[in-house]
């Protein structure tokens, strides 16, 4: 009998090593068999509704990712940036000069920066008018509410208004929704949801937003 010391003749492994590379070919060809089947179950093709929430990092860097992932499959995307004023963030930057997307920067900034109530709710309203359109075209393929969770939360728009948006659009047509402490509601609606945990964050070591990481 050989040992685990022992060269393989065919590709130099040890019987040990042979062995494990026997089970491992196994349990991968059985987990294969059980996604495949997944797969096939899949057959639905509709238009998603994502959500993008939590505390940590990376709710828009997310969502602009499927914005170039869109733009590589020559889909349509229209963007919507609530809350932020500033159009100087490498993402607007970039994807508001690409053929096939309409870009939108429609805040007057964070809500402890402009401290006018009253004006939130007038530019948020206005904000708004632009998404329900694009919700309504049906020649735009993907739409990214960023940071809508906030109006919503803040009462700026009436929730059941923008659901049923929503609700209304286009059949094939995804959204992507961005904002922490999205509400049960609007995940009730979606058909992903991802919560992104805060764990460490630079910010707090004292280090200043940087450029392609944070803006």
């Amino acid at each position: 009998m050989s040992s685990d010391n022992t060269q393989h003749p065919d590709h130099g492994a040890t019987d040990a090593e042979t062995r494990t590379n026997q089970r491992h070919k196994a349990r991968m060809a059985r987990k294969k068999t059980v996604i495949d089947a997944r797969i096939a179950q899949a057959s639905r093709d509709k238009g998603l509704v994502l959500i993008l929430t939590g505390n940590g990092k990376g709710k828009s860097s997310s969502a602009f990712g499927m914005v170039g992932r869109s733009l590589g499959h020559g889909l349509r995307v229209g963007v919507c940036q609530f809350i932020k004023s500033r159009t100087d963030t490498g993402e607007e930057a970039f994807f508001s000069h690409q053929p096939g997307v309409a870009w939108h920067v429609l805040g007057d900034g964070f809500t402890w920066d402009t401290q006018d109530r009253q004006q939130d709710i007038a530019t948020s309203k206005r904000g708004w008018e632009v998404a329900r359109h694009m919700l309504a075209d049906p020649a735009i393929n993907v739409v990214v509410l960023d940071e809508l969770t906030y109006l919503l939360n803040y009462g700026y728009l009436d929730t059941a208004a923008v659901l049923t948006a929503i609700r209304a659009r286009p059949v094939d047509q995804h959204v992507i929704i961005t904002g922490r402490a999205a509400s049960p509601e609007l995940c009730a609606l979606a058909d992903t949801v991802s919560e992104i945990e805060d764990v460490k964050h630079a910010y707090r070591g004292g280090i200043q937003a940087q450029k392609g990481i944070d803006l």
